[in-house]
């Protein structure tokens, strides 16, 4: 079996005061991880991220669905995969920026299609959007879902003059799991994975209800029947105890009426990432699933902090 080459990512930083857990029991990691449970009307939102999904490619001037950022030769080449929307009202020359977003699902759920919504009000404010699809666990590993994000982030920067958006002008969104990665991704020494890549390649992050430290997830019997991870995974993918690889700014959200797990999950990353955190944006009855939500809104504070660094104001 050939090894894997470590993970191109800022090293473990020490934050020992943060690292406690509030519990030693599983069943309190199974109640607090636990978000459709928790959220027993759960189906109606995804249902309804669905729907207004196929509204936002049906309403789309063009978008270009199942485009590929991987290698033909790997195995997981099905998996690697986007839709792209460009931005509309461009003025005559200009490159947009880039959004690229994350989905969650715990590694081991839901698609790109299911989050089209997302790109609906960027693109009418000129920003570019690709939804970026990805293997899911068990069938690989999470430390492979990193490496397929660091894979997309870098093919959409190469092949920035071919879909048309400005490649010094990449930002990241993600949902939960999707949250993890944005902050990995941000932790990513670019240089590292490509001679060509800067180490600022990306210029910002909104991570919604984000993970940052994945060892509960181990502790929770229900993800860790897929998730498989090990103590090293732990200690290798949990951006609460890492550098940060650039000042790029940071947003977080995360819902009311999450568990405290998540609540305390969102404390973790903004106490170890102090100089990065741009903003938190509260979103008072929210919940996992319906926080989600203001990314559809244009008026609401989540997406005016997003275009808000997107713009640089």
């Amino acid at each position: 079996m050939s090894v894997q080459p470590p993970l191109d990512i800022a090293p473990a930083a020490t934050f020992a005061a943060l690292a406690e857990l509030p519990s030693q029991d599983p069943a309190f990691y199974a109640q607090q991880y636990n978000n459709r449970a928790n959220v027993p009307e759960n189906p109606v939102h995804m249902a309804r991220w669905a729907a207004d999904s196929a509204l936002a490619r049906a309403a789309a001037i063009e978008y270009f669905e199942d485009l590929s950022y991987g290698d033909a030769d790997s195995p997981l080449f099905a998996t690697e995969t986007y839709d792209y929307f460009p931005a509309m009202h461009v003025p005559d020359g200009a490159r947009p920026p880039l959004l690229v977003f994350l989905h969650g699902g715990y590694y081991r759920a839901l698609d790109k299609s299911d989050h089209s919504f997302v790109a609906s009000v960027p693109t009418r404010r000129g920003v570019s959007v690709a939804v970026i699809n990805y293997a899911l666990c068990p069938d690989v590993t999470v430390e492979t879902i990193v490496r397929q994000a660091l894979q997309a982030v870098a093919w959409l920067y190469r092949q920035a003059d071919m879909l048309g958006h400005d490649r010094d002008r990449i930002f990241l969104a993600g949902h939960s799991v999707g949250g993890h990665l944005v902050t990995m991704l941000m932790a990513a020494l670019w240089p590292q994975i490509g001679v060509d890549l800067p180490a600022d390649l990306i210029k910002g992050g909104l991570s919604i209800s984000g993970l940052y430290d994945l060892e509960p997830l181990r502790r929770t019997d229900f993800l860790q029947a897929d998730l498989r991870l090990s103590d090293a995974d732990v200690a290798r993918m949990s951006p609460a105890f890492m550098q940060p690889a650039t000042r790029a700014p940071l947003v977080t959200a995360v819902g009311e009426l999450e568990s405290s797990e998540y609540q305390r999950q969102n404390a973790l990353i903004r106490a170890a990432w102090r100089s990065n955190v741009r903003e938190h944006i509260p979103l008072p009855g929210r919940h996992h699933f319906n926080a989600m939500d203001d990314l559809a809104r244009e008026d609401s504070p989540m997406m005016r902090a997003l275009l808000g660094m997107i713009a640089g104001v």
